[in-house]
């Protein structure tokens, strides 16, 4: 639409009134090219295959995808995702790189590429990524991109700078128990118990609740002197889930491991 508009102003097409540009007009399913329409089609069938993880399967649906259209971000995007999962970094990196050549400002692809950078351990680099992808106006998925960006700076060794971008993501997404468990982690580590302990109560007190979550729990309940509450949710831990490492853990007493 942005492009149509520039096209309407360069041409100085005016209303019959005279009172400027008229406004571009909107686009339908008959100003698709065939190409396109060939390729969004296959792409679509792709993306169910993906969901359901048939990975080969949807890889060659969008072999044909880019066969009838070669500028299609949106299928250099998936394929990218595709190369994650089927761990083949460098194919994942080539297909993000064509995306973001294409379409350099789609938060999707910025988002992807920064969190494949992230787990090759490239801080620096995925970074930038992040930040186009939160600066898009129109981006649905901010509360992601917040939480990858946290746990990539987690990882780099950044605390103060994840804690923010931990908790950007917790004001976004209050229900992600990805989110609160690193968050409370996070906050442990650095000696905020009672902050800890307020992302913790939600989750541990929800079926969200797993051995890690339960386990941090204790710790944090332990460290703040409330050892009846600690000892509730030992009880919990051991009934719910009695083979776990983090049982073991507190059978030998290893609170500070």
């Amino acid at each position: 639409m942005l492009l149509l508009g520039g096209c309407a102003a360069q041409k100085g097409v005016s209303g019959a009134s005279g009172e400027g540009p008229l406004p571009p007009e909107i686009v339908t399913a008959s100003d698709e090219p065939e190409g396109r329409r060939r390729a969004r089609i296959r792409l679509e069938l792709a993306t169910g295959y993906f969901d359901q993880g048939q990975t080969t399967v949807a890889l060659d649906e969008l072999k044909q995808s880019l066969a009838a259209d070669p500028t299609f971000a949106d299928a250099f995007n998936l394929r990218g995702l595709i190369y994650m999962r089927l761990s083949e970094p460098r194919l994942a990196e080539d297909s993000f790189r064509r995306a973001a050549a294409l379409n350099p400002r789609d938060p999707n692809v910025a988002h992807n590429y920064g969190w494949l950078l992230c787990q090759q351990a490239r801080y620096t680099e995925a970074e930038p990524q992040f930040a186009t992808a939160l600066g898009s106006p129109v981006y649905g998925g901010q509360a992601k991109t917040w939480m990858a960006r946290g746990l990539c700076q987690m990882n780099a060794a950044r605390p103060e700078d994840a804690e923010r971008s931990l908790s950007r993501a917790y004001e976004l997404d209050p229900g992600n128990p990805v989110v609160a468990y690193n968050l409370a982690n996070l906050l442990y580590k650095r000696g905020n118990d009672e902050r800890a302990r307020f992302y913790l109560r939600r989750l541990n007190n929800s079926e969200l609740a797993n051995a890690e979550t339960l386990w941090l729990g204790i710790r944090v309940e332990r460290r703040l002197g409330n050892r009846d509450t600690a000892q509730q949710l030992a009880n919990q831990l051991i009934r719910r889930f009695p083979q776990s490492p983090e049982v073991a853990a507190l059978e030998r007493g290893a609170f500070n491991e």
